[in-house]
């Protein structure tokens, strides 16, 4: 049997390993159900890799995060480890095929949600897998006292029936004793082992500064600290201003948000991870993955939504050791725009059922059907569609998302439709006087041929790249085509996807989670009511405070927060704004 520090040393280039990794990998090895709470970027995937890697068989790891696994699976192959990931938004043959190949095809690792347990296939495979190790990734989903609890997690347990002699590690990023041990309670743990890390991160000063004029600010750091920052913001429209003002101004910046496609997503991470450019300016969708060691200075333009949230997108900052700053930007309207925008996104439940409603019909999902159904989604045009306001369907959306209810997954989709209608000598006589038209025509056939039979789907950007027009100029000569009854074109551009999990049943669904809904709602308002209380109160060092919130008592005071600052070095504060 390989040592563990031989292949983190092999795929990982490490030669230690980080506080606690490898009492949970002999643990995990010991056959010993574990739960390992880490801080962001306390290395908790190699917790369970390496063992996994050291057994024979294929690891079963469970994670709501979507993008998270895509990167891991990544990470793995690109290693020569063989791993695949199964998502929402796989038709039966796919994912049969994928099924057959971790059983068949010495596959190490196998990602999938929860809510894909929930699938007969996907169970009778997994009895016929060789399963050495069952993971919990965001093990604090599956807990109802937790920050983002899923119902879909309750069914991790059938893992534990299906192989009951393989033992099971959860992992967290930030979970209370209560959490911790409806976790164990849960994953059905038989004595657990648990392995806590401290959260303090003693080269990170947390700083809540109060100022009238955010972006000013903002400045003033980026110039007193000229390292790698993340700037967190609340809305799309924000991460382009605040970003295209930082380049005028001289400051290399990209921005990142839900609504990008995933090419651009890729480019712009791309220009910020290689350094081409120094400040990323961000949603809340940024970070999940991302590790990038040399981040100086995380900035929220705008109050978190929980601690926990937080604590994650602070962490990113000074994971080399260096000194670091996780700063709040704060003025005397927060309060009131958070629990406006935070309270008052939390839909009733009557406005849920009719958001459901609405999106069955909106797909045309007969009653009792629509289970595995999937269909590309463009947000703006449902709400516009049924006059709803969209902060508010949002949310209830997440709300059926984290239910299990439906799968909404970000995927921005810019694709065409086309059947030629005419026949070949007809369309070549017309092409004949449009040469341009005649590029597209020409792209299009060689590489589609059923488009005289059928309206098929085209990549536009495989147009856009062989005929090097823009992409306003292809949409313009189809058009025309359309127009002279040489074409039929449809043009669909789609943020999303959606995928049915359960079949329609309209207020019975909804009933079923009401009591969850509400308690959730409770949850959220003590999260915020925990911000408000960390900003606001400055009598109390910052690092102490979230310490304690995570259950972390008897921590020394940290001395460069703004807490400590205000209170002993009032002219270093100064110097520091």
């Amino acid at each position: 049997m390989k040592h563990p520090i031989e292949l983190l040393e092999r795929y990982w280039n490490f030669s230690e390993f980080r506080p606690q990794q490898e009492a949970i990998i002999e643990a995990v090895l010991a056959n010993e159900d574990c739960i390992a709470l880490l801080p962001t970027g306390g290395g908790k995937s190699i917790c369970f890799q390496i063992p996994a890697l050291i057994r024979n068989g294929i690891c079963l790891v469970v994670s709501p995060l979507v993008a998270l696994m895509h990167n891991q699976v990544n990470n793995l192959n690109s290693k020569g480890i063989k791993a695949m990931a199964l998502t929402s938004g796989l038709n039966y043959v796919d994912l049969d095929r994928m099924l057959d190949n971790c059983i068949f095809g010495n596959y190490k690792f196998l990602y999938l949600s929860p809510e894909r347990l929930q699938q007969d296939l996907v169970q009778q495979r997994i009895k016929q897998m060789d399963v050495n190790l069952i993971v919990v990734d965001e093990a604090h989903c599956i807990s109802q006292w937790g920050h983002d609890f899923r119902p879909a997690f309750r069914d991790i347990k059938l893992l534990r029936k299906i192989h009951p002699s393989v033992n099971v590690i959860g992992l967290t990023a930030s979970a209370t004793s209560k959490v911790v041990n409806d976790i164990s309670d849960q994953l059905d743990c038989l004595s657990p082992k648990i392995f806590k890390t401290s959260f303090k991160r003693s080269n990170l000063a947390f700083l809540t500064l109060e100022c009238n004029d955010k972006l000013k600010m903002t400045v003033q750091i980026l110039k007193k600290y000229s390292g790698t920052s993340i700037i967190y913001v609340r809305n799309r429209k924000s991460t382009f201003e605040i970003s295209s003002y930082l380049n005028k101004i001289g400051i290399s910046s990209v921005y990142y948000h839900g609504g990008l496609s995933t090419v651009e997503k890729a480019n712009q991470l791309n220009l910020w991870m290689s350094y081409s450019n120094r400040v990323m300016v961000a949603t809340n969708a940024f970070g999940m993955g991302i590790d990038k060691s040399n981040v100086q200075t995380v900035i929220h333009h705008n109050l978190p939504e929980s601690l926990e949230s937080y604590y994650q997108e602070a962490g990113r900052a000074g994971r080399n050791g260096d000194n670091a700053y996780a700063v709040i930007l704060t003025n005397n309207t927060d309060e009131v725009k958070t629990k406006k925008e935070q309270v008052g996104s939390i839909p009733s439940i009557d406005f849920l059922k009719k958001v459901y409603k609405r999106i069955c019909n909106y797909f045309q999902i007969s009653y009792g059907e629509g289970v595995d159904s999937i269909h590309n989604f463009n947000f703006k045009s449902f709400c516009s569609f049924y006059n709803f306001p969209t902060v508010l369907t949002y949310s209830a959306l997440k709300i059926l998302d984290r239910s299990s209810i439906i799968s909404l997954e970000k995927k921005f989709k810019n694709s065409i439709s086309i059947k030629v209608i005419v026949n070949s000598n007809a369309l070549f006589n017309y092409l004949d006087k449009y040469p341009e038209q005649a590029l597209i025509i020409k792209v299009i056939l060689r590489s589609n041929e059923g488009v005289f039979d059928n309206s098929t789907e085209i990549s536009l950007q495989k147009i856009i790249n062989k005929t090097k027009l823009s992409e306003k100029k292809v949409i313009h000569l189809l058009t025309k085509l359309n127009d002279a009854n040489i074409i039929q074109f449809e043009h669909s551009k789609t943020d999303a996807k959606v995928t049915f999990i359960e079949p329609r049943e309209d207020d019975k669904t909804i009933n079923r989670i009401s009591k969850i809904i509400k308690q959730q709602e409770v949850l959220k308002r003590k999260q915020i009511e925990s911000v408000l209380d960390y900003i606001k109160n400055d009598g109390i060092c910052k690092s102490q405070k979230l310490l304690s919130y995570f259950e972390e008592i008897n921590s020394s005071l940290c001395g460069i927060c703004s807490s400590c600052l205000l209170g002993k070095l009032t002219k270093k504060n100064k110097d520091f704004v």
